[in-house]
């Protein structure tokens, strides 16, 4: 009998409970089901977690709580809608614009870590140099609309360090095209060093920053570390 419960919880993909429906101890048959099911969704759960974290390649952060103080917030959002990321569900975008070491980065971070537990959002973690390194290299292979699509199925995309390094024509484009494709249809943070008068340093091209920065502007809040 026990293979054969385990045989159709394989078939029925309830993989907890295969594997320890025989631990699970109650008084009667009602309240052992519940506790089977209560384990199995929570392992679910638990998994799709681990499965976002690992997709998001978020950088590795302490368990100090952050210090806002110094942080200027804009009218129109809450310190608590920023960390709880209520600005993702209305598809608006982050701009966190301040010196280096002043923690944008984590920040950034947090945001992400709690879209993934709270929400079950799907995130994606870049500096703006390595994306457009791996569009690039993409776009060499033939693989940029697969790449778009991932991107495109995101509901946030953080890009880290914009203005660390300028980028190169073909990478610059390729920013932009990401950068266009999130308009309005997911949400953005973007950490940077530069005030937008100077994001004409890593584009290489007025125009293009022009764009860049008119897309970005639109539905977004500046926060000033």
């Amino acid at each position: 009998m026990k293979e054969q419960i385990e045989a159709y919880a394989k078939r029925l993909k309830l993989s907890w409970i295969r594997e320890h429906f025989n631990e699970v101890e109650a008084e009667n048959h009602q309240e052992y089901l519940l506790k089977l099911f209560e384990r199995e969704v929570q392992n679910r759960e638990e998994r799709k977690v681990n499965l976002l974290l690992n997709q998001a390649q978020l950088p590795k952060t302490g368990n100090q709580p952050f210090q806002w103080e110094h942080i200027q917030i804009p009218q129109g959002i809450q310190r608590e809608e920023v960390i709880e990321g209520h600005f993702i569900k209305q598809r608006e975008n982050l701009i966190l614009y301040g010196g280096v070491g002043t923690g944008k980065t984590y920040l950034a971070t947090l945001i992400s870590l709690n879209a993934i537990h709270s929400f079950g959002n799907k995130v994606k973690f870049f500096t703006v140099a390595s994306l457009a390194n791996k569009l690039i290299e993409a776009n060499q292979k033939g693989n940029l609309p697969k790449m778009m699509k991932q991107i495109e199925k995101l509901d946030l995309l953080v890009l880290d360090e914009l203005g660390y390094i300028p980028l190169h024509k073909e990478g610059a484009e390729l920013i932009f095209q990401v950068i266009s494709m999130c308009y309005e249809n997911k949400s953005l943070v973007i950490t940077t060093n530069l005030q937008f008068g100077q994001w004409n340093h890593v584009f290489g091209d007025s125009i293009l920053t022009e764009a860049v920065i008119d897309r970005l502007i639109h539905h977004s809040h500046l926060l000033v570390f």
